[in-house]
């Protein structure tokens, strides 16, 4: 149905949250949960109410809702059973809330006209937070040591990879969206964090494959590759210039395993003694396999790579370490945190919804490349991409704006591919008809969308409500 307040429940849902940062101290990071959350829980919740509804059922999508919600909800029953902090429980399970509520919200067959809403507040928001993160960063730090790690906003891969379906799929550039990737990469080199350059690479691959279906096209995608890959080199090579010592942390990052007395680095070595300490709690009994610790529970550095950090943490420092807050790898977390009943199939059937949208997008793209809302397919998935792509380096779902982000992008991107796969025609036809047709020729497409038919059959045929109405005439209108 129309509404008038839809738009300003938009931006209401998606600019609180960007301006959320991590704290100094835990009072103020609760003050802020309150501050920030509240009015884009209630905005996402009045879009809930208002959003027009899908008529038929689709098996991609009723998978990945119910995964979401069995990871929500069948999280109380962990929580039950391991009696966590109730403070640590709620702080954590908070982005996955967001991240289930931002799904749900944009997991719905709006109009063409709210979806250009959508997608212009998640760019305003991610680069206001970018921005924001940014000086709130330098303002707070001392050396580069110590700002590097509150310098990145959350989003700064979801970011670029909107960014990067502009430059590569979309072949649009313009001096802002320029600027701001730009803007983006200098961040990644003053943080010296090597999984954010890992994911950019990740990012520019998938876009690639995006924008090159076919071998005659692969050609091209390079072209456009090594372009993108040149401004990089520029402007890494402007910053090392402007912050000498930035060259300096990063050999000193590359090569941080030589210097150590086990040879490996000791980064990596944290992280594996992480996840081997939550792997070793999940294990421990068949009730924590099955329901998993929970949110919030408490986990430490495994002792069996106490060795492999010798000279970088003392024996009393190792085993002072008691961490609640979602762990560093998304993946074996959930599985520590859900068992195998609640953990592993959020991320299972995320993951699988990436990979059936991404193969799908290049299908459309070479048979019917002028279908309805497939730019919009496209931009849903690079942003939902960055989810993976920011687990190379930490939880994508650990901060509440990250997590509110990623959820949109993951509904934008089912419902958009639910929506494209009942208007397109069957695989088969499609295939016969890609054979037959000369470049110029349109693919027959009857009894779904022919060439001339009005608004209205096409919103019949995307999936749309129909309780609004064109003015001045009988006919429904595209639900809003």
């Amino acid at each position: 149905m129309r509404h008038q307040y839809a738009t300003p429940w938009i931006w209401i849902f998606l600019l609180p949250l960007a301006l959320d940062f991590k704290a100094t101290n835990a009072t103020t990071g609760h003050f802020v949960q309150f501050v920030f959350v509240i009015p884009a829980a209630a905005a996402g919740l009045a879009l809930l109410l208002i959003a027009p509804r899908f008529h038929d059922r689709s098996r991609l999508r009723s998978i990945v809702t119910a995964s979401l919600l069995l990871c929500v909800f069948g999280s109380v029953v962990a929580q039950l059973t391991q009696d966590n902090d109730s403070g640590n429980y709620l702080r954590v399970l908070l982005p996955f809330v967001l991240f289930m509520l931002g799904y749900l919200v944009a997991c719905r067959p709006w109009s063409e006209q709210r979806i250009a809403h959508f997608e212009k507040a998640l760019f305003a928001a991610n680069v206001i937070s970018l921005v924001f993160t940014f000086v709130y960063g330098i303002a707070t730090g001392g050396g580069l040591d110590d700002l590097r790690f509150r310098i990145i906003s959350v989003t700064l891969l979801a970011l670029q990879g909107v960014l990067l379906h502009e430059f590569v799929v979309a072949k649009r550039y313009s001096f802002f969206t320029i600027t701001v990737f730009a803007g983006t990469v200098i961040v990644e080199l003053l943080s010296v964090t090597r999984s954010l350059l890992v994911g950019t690479v990740l990012l520019f691959l998938i876009a690639m494959a995006l924008s090159a279906p076919s071998v005659r096209q692969i050609s091209r995608a390079i072209a456009r590759g090594l372009l993108v890959g040149a401004v990089l080199a520029g402007v890494a090579g402007l910053a090392m210039l402007a912050v000498p010592n930035v060259g300096e942390h990063w050999t000193q990052r590359i090569f941080a395993s030589e210097e150590t007395v086990s040879g490996k680095d000791p980064t990596t070595i944290t992280r594996l003694a992480e996840m081997r300490d939550q792997y070793d709690q999940v294990t421990a009994s068949p009730e924590t396999l099955l329901f998993g610790a929970g949110y919030g529970h408490y986990y430490r550095y495994s002792p069996a790579y106490l060795p492999d950090l010798a000279g970088q943490f003392s024996k009393k420092d190792f085993y002072a370490i008691n961490e609640w807050a979602a762990g560093h790898n998304f993946w074996v977390y959930q599985f520590f945190a859900g068992g195998l009943v609640f953990g592993i199939a959020m991320p299972l059937a995320t993951l699988g919804a990436l990979g059936v949208c991404f193969f799908s997008y290049r299908y459309w793209r070479s048979v019917v490349p002028d279908a309805p809302m497939l730019p919009v397919l496209g931009r849903a998935i690079m942003l939902f991409a960055a989810l993976p792509a920011t687990s190379i380096g930490g939880n994508p779902l650990g901060p509440r704006f990250s997590g509110l982000v990623f959820g949109i992008g993951l509904g934008l991107m089912i419902a958009t591919y639910v929506r494209l796969q009942r208007a397109l025609p069957a695989r088969a036809r499609r295939m016969r008809a890609a054979r037959r047709m000369r470049p110029a020729v349109m693919p027959d497409l009857p009894g779904r969308i022919q060439p001339g038919m009005g608004r209205a059959d096409l919103a019949s045929t995307l999936g749309m409500s129909h309780t609004a109405r064109l003015p001045g005439t009988n006919r429904p209108d595209i639900a809003q």
